[in-house]
Formats: structure tokens, C-alpha cells, sequence
């Protein structure tokens, strides 16, 4: 099992990280511009193998992508990080280019292989990949649902003085601060409905947290957020590489899915050996469609600015 990774700055690097400590790809490869960037990063990584205890083999290399050749998965973080204040949206002119080069490289020298997108504005850029690639519709995934859920479980989580492992919730919609839909309706503490222990404004307020998650952080941070960002990559290509079929919010291209066609959006799908094995379609509120709806017409106007 092969991993290539595009991309060694912070977010990059954790999902490289987080995949070779779990121990089931044999080889991951870091991929950077900078001169020396990624080859330095997968040194400092490798220099943990024995700390951390795993055998994957961590490779860096700058831009010769013949090095990614034969790669099961390709994960694409390129691109501009969000400084404070800016939205996603706004780093679509820049990372457009960038995300498109790389995509088209990788298919280059693996052809066969599933992307995983991670370059905002997320929905869009992924898009940007079915758009510049011909590879199947499966085998091209968001990551940002993933990332917004487990925002979504962490602000649950402290609502109800839980353990977060006590906590489910997920996140559908467009992965921007106005299109996120945390879907408070479904989420439960062992089993139970979360509204049985908060209130409806408790609920709000943990809606609203969730889906400026990461506005929030950059503005703490300075720049992204990395080490949520790298484990929701690295749970869904574990979930590829060991055909778990585990369901994860991504972003998938839809083709009548939830009423919606022609765009990539976050909606739950189940993950395994051939990427997105199947879109679950599950029964929404009228409130629920109405604002995955509005959602997917902003995801649509950014899609508008590409140019193939």
C-alpha cells in the first residue's frame, strides 16, 4: 500500500504522521516545492519509526513526481493556508492552478489510483479534480466532511460534559463557515438523542461553534489548522487501504443524490477499496434540505469561477 502526499507544511505532514504510526501503508511519499522541504520532513518522521513503533517507509521529494509512481492513494494539501480573516472562498484563483497541475500529475504516474482532496475552497477544488482528471467519480474525494464532524463531536462533546467517545454526530454540506449543516437532529450520546440533555439554544450555539471550527482556529493559530485536518485524512485513507467501509461525511460528486447534480459536496458515503463505495441517502427535515440546498448553490456560484 502506497500513500503519496502532496504537500509536506503542517497539514501535510500530521496526515503522513498519523498514517505511518497506525502502520498499515508500507510506503508514504511527501511531495513539496520548496527545495529540500518534503525530503526533510520525511527524515525528521523516520527518525520517530522506532520512538513511535512503525515500518512504513516515509520518502520526500521535491516535485519529481516519477518517485509517487504506482500509488494506491494520492492525498492533494497544495496550495495557500487561510490567514485570519479570510474566508475558504477566497483562495479559490490561487489553489485552482496549483490543485489542477498537481492532480494531473499524479494521474500521470497513477493512473489508477483514488485522490483525496484537501485544498480549499475543498468542495470546489474537488470538482476542479473530476473536471481535470478522467478518473471514475469513486475514486475522488473531499476530505472536509470528515474535519467538520469531528469539530462537531468535540463541541457535543463539551456541551454535554461527555467523553467524546460517548458522542456521534455528523456534517453535511458545503465545507465553508456558512455551508456546513450539523445535523444536532441525528446526534446522540450512546444512543441517545442529544436533545434529551440540551436545550434548543445549547443546541444552536454548538451548531454555530461547529461551523466556524476553523475560522476560529486560524484566527488563534495565525494560519489552518493541521492536526485535526491530518486525522480526518489519515481515517479515511485507512479506511480505503483496509476496505473497512466505514461511512465518512466527504464531499463526493452527486448525480441526483439529495435532489443535487453536478457538484461536489459533503454528504456521508461509504469508504473502502474502490473509494466511495455508496452515497447514503438519509431522510432530512424540510430545515435540513432547505439549508444543504443553499449550501450547494454557493458551492455551485465558486464552482463557476473555474476554468478548465
Amino acid at each position: 500500500m502506497k500513500v503519496t502526499v502532496v504537500g509536506a507544511g503542517a497539514v501535510g505532514a500530521s496526515c503522513a504522521e498519523y498514517i505511518a504510526i497506525k502502520n498499515f501503508a508500507s510506503e508514504v511519499v511527501l511531495v513539496d516545492i520548496k527545495e529540500g522541504f518534503a525530503e526533510g520532513k520525511a527524515m525528521d518522521l523516520m527518525q520517530t519509526a522506532s520512538l513511535n513503533g512503525f515500518d512504513t517507509k516515509i520518502t520526500g521529494t521535491t516535485g519529481d513526481y516519477s518517485k509517487t509512481a504506482g500509488s494506491d492513494i494520492c492525498v492533494i494539501t497544495s496550495g495557500i493556508a487561510r490567514k485570519p480573516g479570510m474566508s475558504r472562498d477566497e483562495l479559490l484563483g490561487i489553489n485552482a492552478g496549483i490543485v489542477k497541475s498537481v492532480a494531473s500529475s499524479l494521474v500521470e504516474h497513477s493512473p489508477n489510483t483514488i485522490i483525496i482532496v484537501v485544498s480549499n475552497p475543498m468542495d470546489t477544488m474537488t470538482y476542479l479534480v473530476h473536471k481535470a482528471t478522467d478518473l471514475p467519480k469513486n475514486r475522488i474525494i473531499g476530505m472536509g466532511g470528515a474535519l467538520d464532524s469531528a469539530r462537531f463531536k468535540y463541541r457535543l462533546a463539551e456541551a454535554l460534559g461527555a467523553p467524546i467517545s460517548d458522542v456521534d454526530g455528523m456534517v453535511i454540506g458545503g465545507h465553508s463557515d456558512k455551508g456546513m449543516v450539523p445535523l444536532t437532529r441525528l446526534a446522540t450520546r450512546n444512543s441517545v438523542p442529544v436533545s434529551e440533555f440540551l436545550s434548543e439554544e445549547r443546541l444552536e450555539q454548538v451548531k454555530q461553534d461547529t461551523k466556524v471550527g476553523g475560522a476560529t482556529l486560524t484566527g488563534l493559530l495565525g494560519t489552518s489548522a493541521w492536526y485535526a485536518p491530518g486525522a480526518a485524512v489519515s481515517g479515511m485513507v485507512q479506511a480505503i487501504a483496509c476496505d473497512t467501509k466505514k461511512i465518512f461525511p466527504c464531499s463526493a460528486l452527486l448525480d441526483g443524490e439529495y435532489g443535487l447534480s453536478d457538484l461536489c459536496i459533503g454528504v456521508p458515503a461509504v469508504l473502502g477499496r474502490n473509494g466511495i463505495e455508496k452515497i447514503v441517502e438519509i431522510n432530512l427535515s424540510a430545515e435540513e434540505k432547505e439549508a444543504l440546498t443553499s449550501s450547494a448553490e454557493a458551492v455551485k456560484n465558486n464552482n463557476t469561477a473555474l476554468t478548465f
